[in-house]
């Protein structure tokens, strides 16, 4: 008996030999499932990339077993009384299984199908159980699985508010190119050509010295450790300088490490696809990974392949590599990240534009591109926040007249659009951006049409909060967009519905249910009120609410006829900005078509495309103080 309990295995597994029929258990201390969104981004965009390496459309599906296999990573095992716990990489398997419930729900109503079902579950006595078998996440599976959407409850821990936000990314970061035909291809290779190491123990002691000693001694270099012995070794000419940018790249990449532990990568695959990346992947199905993709994966092997692009001959040229545009460029990063994460004076759009959820995967080489060593403070400022701007109009554009911008749907754009404003000046850069905006197909008249339903409440939110502190602002009041989306103290902010979930008390005008929740759920039926305030208000009918209404914010203090009489600054904006705000003694169908175009002008008012245009510098000579 001791033996085997001393005993230690390790062999690489496809995907399928993992999950396929098996059960496992997750021990209570290390159950929280804690992937991000650019955790997600990142496996898909790495899986999407190794497939397209291979993949042909003229392929047979059985030549799929030839194609090269994946590398994903170790997870570690204990093993007792025939029973396996995950000791490390539950992250992954998690994330794994999320996956595999989305691929399971495209392929839902096709011809082809690859029977998936027993790697996501199993079933014993016609009861069914997942693989990762964790009880408190059931509920939560069961419905991805079926549905392929959850509702988080405010009882719900962190682990399934993360997997049903990391399915929502996994729906939007996968790309079109293998929603086709490609589709059974892709999942073959995936369950068959993508393997992981399993390391498993025979007890808990050994398998906690594994999981030690793999996280604490012998890690394998990351790219961006390997690309800094690569430029090292081609600083010969001098040890004093090679001792130099060693120093200096350990002091940036911990700055980055102070973000995340990986951030270094992530700058790095902006950085390269921002400043020197010339070829993408064309959008069609077959084509081969190009600079855009390759350094997505392994850019400190796509350095070494395409030192001409970086301008990288001589010895002086890598050291002038680190020591003036690496520093110069890491700085950059970390401010985008600050401006990113709070809201900051001069650069306001990167935090609109995040707090949307713009993938930063494309969002970060935009606002790299333009920015050049010698541009002033100044010019750097605005150069970011018009990007910033156009991210921020380009999302809100699209969420209104419900068309995705998903990671998948625009990557393409995106990138060609990285190379059209690099190294652009600010007054260039203004023409490009406006340009594209002009030509959209999307415009802001969609929000004439536009309703919350269970997928966008989110955005709902966002649009209401960005439009609210907006007029506020105009109006004088000292307000912001955070006070209404994310602010720091104080109860959080709501949707309210004009209407009351009462259809009794329109039937004069809607007697059918869909249409009566239709209506209620118009942009033009909802404001935004504190917690507590909009549960107050329950099922009140509109002249209850009025007057508490007077209390609130102005978007909502404007349906009041008294917010008109003693309030200068909000006539002034008004007729500086010819918004048709009017006080509503009822709210009818007809009151929500009013606000409803209100708030199209309002937006029109947030988003309008004189931004690109006003108030723009000329570059000086001068690096940005912020920078030095």
């Amino acid at each position: 008996m001791g033996n085997v309990a001393n005993k230690i295995e390790a062999k690489d597994y496809s995907i399928r030999d993992v999950l396929d029929n098996k059960k496992y258990t997750i021990d209570y201390f290390q159950r929280e499932y804690k992937w991000q969104k650019n955790h997600i981004e990142q496996l898909v965009a790495d899986l999407e990339a190794a497939f397209f390496n291979n993949y042909k459309p003229e392929h047979e599906r059985r030549e799929v077993s030839n194609y090269n296999s994946y590398y994903l990573g170790p997870i570690v095992l204990s093993e007792k009384d025939g029973k396996k716990s995950v000791i490390d990489g539950q992250q992954r398997l998690t994330s794994l299984t999320v996956l595999l419930l989305y691929l399971n729900n495209l392929q839902k109503g096709r011809d082809k199908k690859v029977n998936i079902d027993s790697l996501i579950y199993s079933e014993k006595y016609d009861e069914k159980s997942f693989n990762l078998d964790v009880p408190e996440r059931k509920h939560c599976l069961d419905a991805l699985f079926q549905d392929g959407e959850y509702e988080v409850k405010d009882s719900d821990d962190e682990s399934i508010k993360n997997i049903t936000e990391r399915y929502e990314d996994v729906a939007n970061a996968f790309p079109e190119e293998l929603k086709g035909e490609a589709l059974p291809y892709f999942m073959d290779w995936l369950v068959d050509n993508v393997v992981l190491v399993v390391i498993t123990a025979y007890s808990d002691d050994n398998a906690y010295t594994i999981f030690e000693t793999m996280n604490d001694r012998g890690l394998n270099l990351t790219p961006s450790e390997m690309l800094k012995g690569y430029v090292l070794s081609k600083v010969k000419s001098d040890s004093s300088k090679r001792t130099a940018i060693n120093d200096i790249w350990k002091k940036e990449i911990k700055k980055l490490h102070e973000y995340n532990t990986d951030e270094d990568l992530r700058f790095f695959q902006s950085w390269f696809r921002a400043k020197y990346a010339i070829t993408i992947r064309p959008g069609k199905v077959g084509s081969a990974n190009e600079d855009f993709e390759k350094v997505g994966t392994r850019f400190h092997t796509w350095v070494k392949d395409n030192q001409e692009k970086l301008g990288l001959y001589t010895s002086s040229n890598f050291f002038e590599f680190v020591d003036a545009k690496f520093t110069f460029y890491t700085k950059l990063y970390r401010k985008i990240m600050d401006a990113q994460i709070t809201l900051t004076k001069g650069l306001e759009h990167l935090h609109y534009a995040n707090m949307w959820g713009f993938a930063s995967s494309l969002a970060d080489p935009l606002y790299m591109a333009p920015i050049r060593l010698e541009d002033s403070e100044e010019a750097i400022y605005q150069k970011l926040n018009m990007v910033g701007r156009y991210i921020e109009t380009f999302s809100v554009r699209r969420s209104v007249n419900f068309r995705t911008f998903s990671q998948s749907s625009i990557r393409y754009t995106m990138y060609n659009l990285v190379l059209e404003i690099r190294d652009k000046s600010v007054e260039e850069l203004g023409i490009v951006l406006r340009e594209k905006l002009e030509s959209m197909e999307e415009k802001l008249s969609g929000v004439q049409n536009f309703h919350m339903h269970g997928q966008n409440k989110y955005f709902v939110k966002f649009f209401l909060s960005r439009i609210t502190s907006h007029v506020e602002q105009s109006s004088g009041r000292n307000t912001s967009f955070s006070t209404y989306f994310n602010p720091s103290e104080g109860k959080p902010y709501e949707i309210e519905h004009i209407w009351a979930n009462r259809i009794e008390y329109h039937t004069d005008e809607i007697t059918q249910t869909e249409e009566f929740r239709h209506v209620r759920d118009m942009i033009g039926d909802l404001l935004l009120l504190q917690r507590g305030t909009n549960q107050s208000f329950s099922d009140a009918s509109y002249e209850d609410k009025l007057p508490h209404y007077l209390k609130e914010n102005l978007l909502a203090q404007s349906l009041h006829e008294a917010c008109y009489q003693k309030n200068p600054n909000f006539r002034a904006y008004i007729a500086a900005s010819g918004l048709p705000f009017k006080p509503h003694d009822q709210f009818k169908r007809k009151d929500i078509e009013e606000r409803q175009e209100l708030y199209q002008k309002i937006a029109e008012d947030v988003w309008g495309l004189d931004f690109f245009s006003a108030n723009q510098v000329t570059t000086t000579q001068q690096t940005a103080t912020w920078l030095s």
